[in-house]
């Protein structure tokens, strides 16, 4: 019965949407207010009728009702029952559900928090909301129902794929999507102002705080990804360029090009049509994403569907979506009124630079990804695209973005002295200089790569600390007076130094642990003692241990350093049976400084294990600058400004004694 219920409740949710998409449409065209007055009604029913069908869903995973396809062949008792919960969304069926849900929570945040936007706007963005709705809801329903049933219905489920039966793996799907679907808020409100034909300052002012929210959930969940990689395939690495790794990458780059597009606009009214395109183009990638996890067109560990029916739905849906918004951009965007003008020189013109950058980037990885599917349609002939490519082609374009960034808060707005800007970061340039020459001295085969990389690194930390610094005058008047004036700062711009130092730290990070890295692939018996960067691992012993629903083989290792105890690690290799599939566990010992990491390998039949074994060097400083970009986002996000929008024009009170 429960499953019914969400089907049932999921069929009411799509008649809502179609009338969320409509009415208040016709009512901000129309001037009727209670048309419009539809839209928040409709968004707080929506995200309720969606609610009950997600809560349905996972109420049949936990009770294990294998009545249900999706539950059958997702699913198995055995399971621990965190991964019953997120098995709700580790399929095609299930993750869908949670994108039309995460939808509609977005949805009626605008209906609950939007108060300060003009009626017609508010009902147009929520218009346009539903119509995104709409479409995935009928996509669920006519090929991807989560609740078609089992007749008869199986004894036990097929259960879920062992990679995904992991912490980071449980998160990382969520938190991506609240960055995917949130972009559609910023697309709603493009799409509503190229249909009123007006945008402002204060429209940049409501835009800024939903493109940051989902800005900031995108950098979570590509780090949670990027770490489980790391620690979960076994392979040592963090960021391969796998197609679904790009899929949330590009729209992240178009989301940070979209952020500093929208600064633009609030302070200077200028940039408008480059900004909604940018909306337009940020959400289209997010579309693009969900075309290649769940078409099955391009191979990878993260792909859900391979079924050509879904793949062609979604493609249809992505053209008609991506074609009708770029239709009505070419159509309405020439008629908008010009902003504000600005010398090259300016912050205007580093934010202009910025953006132009990101835009590459981004449509370099959108090259990279798609062109093995082009091949393959065009020749048959299979080909991949991996790091050789970004390397030659991502990097020319993102080295000077990073170095424009401690520049571009430098100059003042509209015109800018660069050599004025130059000179108060002499420190910094000191700074990059040294790292460089102590890089060479260091490491005598290093690569030019590798002092970029430490050069932009500490540019960028110290470049947003002299930014800083020169806000609060430090050391130009008394500490107490700075403190002060720290005090007084806006949150935004306590937000974009964190964010800022976390690039810089994620760039050292990156730089020395692949420049600084000990590798040793090897094989060993119990009793064997391996060696990597001054540490001892002894090899103690091998054994099976049982899991909750699992075989374990693990290994024991006693490391030291001069003698010294300094961890015990146990790696592993770890056997499903349902589905049958094996996993490796690699073992770390994390700290600031370096990580010692090792992963069992394969026996060679005589008594010897293959062990591949890393010390890599600052490597946790890579997701370190992720948290501190996430956290710089939280406390712009914290900005009063932010959260109320643009002010709202109150009436005048009559004057004493008037007549009312």
């Amino acid at each position: 019965m429960i499953p019914e219920i969400g089907h049932f409740a999921l069929v009411l949710a799509l008649v809502v949407m179609i009338v969320q998409a409509v009415i208040p449409q016709i009512g901000a065209a129309t001037g009727r207010q209670g048309w419009m007055k539809v839209a928040d009604m409709a968004a707080m029913t929506q995200v309720l009728l969606v609610g009950i069908a997600f809560a349905a869903l996972m109420t049949a995973y936990i009770q294990s009702d294998f009545s249900v396809l999706n539950v059958a062949e997702n699913s198995h008792t055995a399971k621990p029952l965190l991964y019953k919960i997120t098995g709700v969304w580790a399929n095609h069926e299930g993750s869908l559900l949670l994108w039309i849900f995460i939808l509609a929570i977005y949805g009626a945040a605008v209906a609950v928090f939007g108060d300060n936007l003009p009626p017609t706007l508010k009902a147009r963005v929520l218009a346009v909301q539903a119509t995104v709705g709409v479409g995935f809801l009928l996509f669920i329903l006519a090929t991807s129902n989560p609740f078609i049933r089992l007749d008869p219905a199986p004894l036990q489920g097929n259960g879920l794929n062992p990679l995904l039966q992991d912490p980071g793996l449980a998160f990382h799907p969520p938190f991506l999507y609240l960055g995917y679907v949130g972009l559609s808020i910023a697309f709603s409100f493009s799409i509503a102002a190229l249909i009123e034909g007006r945008v402002d300052p204060a429209w940049a002012r409501w835009v800024r705080p939903w493109t940051l929210t989902a800005w900031i959930f995108l950098t979570i969940g590509i780090g949670i990804g990027s770490y489980w990689a790391y620690y979960e395939l076994g392979w040592g690495g963090w960021w391969f360029w796998d197609p679904v790794e790009n899929a949330s990458f590009m729209p992240w780059l178009a989301a940070t090009a979209l952020l500093h597009s929208a600064i633009v606009v609030e302070k200077r009214d200028a940039l408008k049509n480059w900004t909604i395109l940018l909306a337009i183009l940020a959400f289209s990638l997010s579309l693009l994403g969900t075309f290649i996890v769940r078409s099955g067109v391009l191979n990878s560990v993260h792909a859900f569907a391979s079924d050509p029916t879904r793949g062609f739905f979604i493609l249809l849906f992505l053209a008609s979506v991506v074609g009708g918004a770029l239709f009505l951009y070419a159509l309405r965007a020439p008629g908008m009124k010009l902003g504000g003008v600005f010398a090259p020189i300016s912050r205007e013109g580093a934010l202009v630079l910025n953006n132009l950058l990101l835009v590459a980037a981004a449509a370099t990885v959108l090259i990279g990804t798609l062109y093995p599917l082009f091949l393959d349609a065009l020749t048959g002939e299979k080909v991949s695209v991996g790091p050789p490519f970004y390397n030659a082609t991502f990097v020319p374009l993102i080295a000077p973005l990073l170095a424009t960034l401690s520049v571009g808060p430098m100059l003042p707005w509209k015109r800018g002295d660069l050599a004025g800007a130059l000179s108060r970061l002499k420190a910094v340039f000191a700074i990059a200089f040294l790292g460089a020459v102590l890089t060479l001295w260091l490491a005598a085969d290093v690569t030019p790569l590798s002092i970029l990389g430490i050069v932009l690194g500490l540019w960028l930390v110290f470049g947003a600390l002299a930014e800083f610094a020169d806000r609060i005058k430090l050391f130009a008047i008394p500490l107490e007076k700075s403190v002060n004036r720290a005090r007084g700062l806006p949150k935004s711009a306590w937000g974009m130094t964190l964010a800022h130092v976390g690039v810089g730290v994620m760039v050292l990070g990156i730089t020395i642990s692949d420049t600084w890295q000990d590798e040793v692939l090897t094989s060993a018996r119990p009793g064997d003692t391996l060696q990597v960067a001054g540490y001892d691992l002894e090899f103690q012993k091998i054994g099976t241990v049982p899991g909750p629903n699992y075989q374990a083989l693990q290994a024991t290792f006693r490391v030291t350093r001069d003698g010294e105890l300094v961890t015990m690690l146990y790696p592993s290799v770890r056997t499903f049976t349902n589905p049958p599939m094996q996993t490796t566990e690699a073992a770390i010992r994390p700290t600031l400084l370096g990580d010692i990491y090792l992963a069992l390998g394969e026996p060679d039949g005589d008594g010897a294990y293959a062990f591949r074994l890393y010390y890599k060097p600052f490597v946790i400083w890579i997701w370190l600058g992720g948290l501190f970009m996430a956290i710089g986002g939280l406390v712009s996000l914290a900005d009063r400004r932010h959260r109320i929008g643009a002010p709202v024009r109150r009436r005048a009170r009559p004057a004493p004694g008037a007549a009312e």
